[in-house]
């Protein structure tokens, strides 16, 4: 099992929300998040200076089976980009278990394949 974690434009979140769920993944959580990237220019917008330093972005994290990995990173490198800085990362790591609450059983079985 691995954990993917996709740090996206809000404005892309949207895209990506339908691709996954259009693809092999049918569960995933998002939130809301504040990062610091290499750019820390000012910008004005209809008169309005606005530092750059701190960028708001949607956190995706995917808990998936191996084989599901590539096909999902595939999904958002394609649908999150725009070709401009601060298109965000893609983060893969290893899960060492999973459990289910309701049922108490644990391994990737927990994970359910889509129908």
């Amino acid at each position: 099992m691995k954990k993917i974690e996709a740090i996206i434009r809000k404005t892309k979140f949207e895209e990506v929300k339908e691709a996954l769920l259009n693809s092999d993944i049918d569960w995933f959580e998002y939130h809301s998040v504040h990062g610091i990237g290499q750019s820390r220019e000012e910008r004005i917008y209809r008169g309005v200076q606005y530092s750059t330093d701190m960028i708001e972005r949607m956190a995706v994290t995917i808990v998936c089976r191996d084989h599901l990995v590539e096909p999902t990173v595939q999904v958002i490198l394609q649908v999150a980009h725009t070709g401009e800085i601060g298109d965000g990362r893609i983060f893969v790591s290893d899960m060492i278990d999973t459990w289910s609450i309701r049922t108490g059983e644990h391994g990737d079985t927990v994970l359910r394949d889509k129908k």
